[in-house]
């Protein structure tokens, strides 16, 4: 017997899978050449948990991941990815699930892009209100050698199930600078501010440091310590108040200092 979570998570893999496997067909079997250049890969990874911007999105437990991702020569790209995450994190959700695509280039030694993304929360909504954790970002970015800037600025009416919340935005800051023998330093720091009438309540920042290690054939480990920070006491005691099957209300703070450690595989 399938249980619920893999009942709930078997559609995106296999979405995905076709999606490589249908490009594979289209390839070998349709007479007309891939793009020179061109590029389609497949990551999977298993994380000790899922921290993002900050938060601990799996309540501290390990998360299983997917993603595809297009790239063509001229820049432009498309992907999707997906993630597991905790119910207690996210009302009523198992899956995270985003696609994105866009464009990147350069202007001398600067690099410039512009990104489109879309989360998906399936099922996911705030019992009180019925608003929807999905949201959608666009995403400018530069970036110059090891260092980077972007801003995630909300395009839609919610953000993670914050209603009215347009206009958020998320600095996102931080370099990936090469050691040598395979190792890269990760350094990340971000801001968010919510926007809406009462609700920067739910703004923090955040910033991370860590190390990733590659391997021969797609393997990589990646190992960093995170850290988030409330603008006020909203994240110290997060609950989404929905009971357990044993009655108790979970608490927790997503928030607090934390270490992941990432196996992933891209084929």
């Amino acid at each position: 017997m399938i249980s619920p979570l893999i009942s709930r998570l078997l559609p995106v893999p296999l979405l995905l899978l076709a999606l490589s496997a249908a490009h594979a067909d289209d390839a070998a079997g349709s007479g007309t050449p891939s793009t020179p250049g061109a590029s389609l890969t497949t990551t999977a990874t298993f994380a000790s948990q899922y921290v993002s911007r900050g938060m601990r999105q799996t309540w501290g437990r390990p998360a299983l991941q997917l993603g595809v991702d297009y790239a063509h020569p001229d820049g432009w790209s498309l992907g999707t990815w997906a993630s597991t995450v905790s119910d207690r994190f996210v009302e009523g959700g198992r899956v995270e699930w985003d696609l994105y695509g866009g464009y990147a280039g350069a202007v001398g030694p600067v690099g410039v892009s512009l990104m489109l993304m879309h989360y998906r929360y399936p099922g996911a909504r705030i019992g009180a209100t019925g608003t929807r954790y999905d949201y959608t970002e666009l995403v400018p970015g530069i970036s110059y050698g090891p260092f980077y800037l972007k801003y995630n600025r909300t395009v839609s009416r919610d953000f993670f199930g914050i209603a009215g919340a347009r206009g958020t935005g998320y600095i996102d800051t931080g370099a990936n600078i090469a050691l040598g023998g395979g190792y890269t330093l990760n350094l990340h720091a971000g801001d968010g501010r919510v926007a809406g009438s009462g609700n920067a309540t739910w703004d923090w920042r955040d910033a991370k440091a860590g190390v990733t290690r590659t391997f021969d054939g797609g393997w990589s480990i990646a190992a960093a310590y995170t850290r988030a920070w409330g603008a006020t006491d909203a994240y110290d005691r997060y609950t989404t108040g929905v009971a357990r099957a044993d009655g108790a209300v979970a608490y927790s703070n997503p928030a607090k200092g934390t270490f992941a450690v990432n196996l992933a595989r891209t084929f």
